[in-house]
């Protein structure tokens, strides 16, 4: 009888015993264990113990998360990414997602970056690539040749908007994905209005970078863009101040500061001085965004051939079909900008 208490009490402990470790089990496995909503970015190449470090500050019990993530064998399978992290997820859940890679996607944006060198500084602060893996990706040598574009030209290939990417992207396929996208950008309607204006959309870039740095008005866009075409259908310079100034920085460096175009700079040696060398210039001066590039290809008809800022509505130009009427515009904005003392 004794012998037979014994037993049963024996059964009864491990049966007591197995089912707290199987208790246990499953509350280390499916019992919430993130504290707080966030994201994670886990860079390539990390190691487990990495990745634990990113994900320490959403865990409940970090020691849970690690039993688990050894039982699925995550610390050999870890995957870069940028991750969303819920409240509430159990350790079994988020090792999953881990571990198969299913990250969310970011949104990259950018604007009018007016260089390669600022281009890649602001995709690098949104994707994993550093900003020197980025412009060695854009400047590659055999991409370039592949697509036909040269170093100068190939800014041109990024239209400025909002795209969707995973954080760790490469440089590459960044590159490959944007050059992608500008193809799509050029619909059959865009390449329509191209060819009705005798322009490729190369030179189109061209045009629509001086348009964006002449004026910051998109509704003014159209009638400068109009302007310009005027000028190349009789063959005239463009005489465009924005040249002027990105061929003063091409010589003097990027920080060199041109508040006021002088006489003298009219004369400097440059394929981009478009007060002396006639047509477009040999590539865009900036990265025009999407309103610049429309305003070409929907520019406006009219008879204007010269513009002058104004002095009576700050941030628009005046704009004239007479050398007489322009000359009194400039005048006026000459006697106004001295009168700032703005000399450089």
């Amino acid at each position: 009888m004794f012998k037979k208490k014994i037993l049963l009490y024996s059964l009864g402990l491990f049966v007591l015993l197995v089912s707290y470790y199987a208790f246990s089990t499953y509350q280390k496995i499916y019992s919430p264990n993130t504290q707080k909503d966030g994201f994670v970015f886990i860079s390539t190449n990390s190691s487990f113990e990495d990745a634990v470090a990113q994900l320490t500050p959403f865990l409940e019990d970090v020691n849970a998360f690690i039993w688990v993530a050894n039982k699925k064998n995550y610390p050999n399978k870890i995957k870069a990414g940028h991750y969303k992290i819920t409240l509430g997820t159990s350790n079994n859940d988020l090792i999953n997602t881990l571990r198969n890679g299913l990250q969310t996607p970011i949104k990259v944006t950018f604007n009018n970056q007016d260089s390669l060198e600022k281009l890649a500084g602001r995709i690098a602060a949104q994707i994993e690539p550093d900003s020197l893996q980025v412009l060695k990706a854009i400047t590659d040598s055999l991409f370039l040749n592949t697509i036909d574009y040269t170093k100068d030209e190939i800014l041109g290939i990024f239209v400025p908007n909002s795209y969707e990417f995973y954080w760790n992207t490469t440089a590459e396929n960044f590159r490959n994905r944007m050059y992608q996208e500008y193809q799509r950008f050029w619909t059959e309607n865009r390449l329509a209005k191209a060819q009705e204006l005798r322009l490729s959309p190369k030179k189109i870039m061209t045009l629509a970078s001086i348009v964006q740095k002449e004026t910051a008005k998109p509704s003014e866009r159209p009638i400068v863009a109009g302007l310009y075409l005027n000028r190349l259908k009789r063959g005239w310079p463009l005489q465009a101040d924005p040249t002027i100034i990105y061929a003063l920085r091409k010589q003097h460096g990027d920080d060199f500061v041109v508040k006021r175009v002088l006489t003298k700079d009219l004369t400097i040696k440059s394929p981009y001085n478009t007060y002396i060398q006639r047509g477009l210039p040999p590539s865009l001066i900036a990265m025009p965004d999407i309103s610049s590039i429309d305003a070409v290809l929907n520019a406006s008809k009219h008879n204007y051939l010269y513009m002058c800022a104004s002095v009576e509505n700050i941030g628009f130009h005046e704009f004239a079909n007479s050398l007489s009427a322009h000359n009194r515009n400039a005048a006026k904005y000459q006697r106004w900008i001295n009168s700032k003392g703005i000399q450089r």
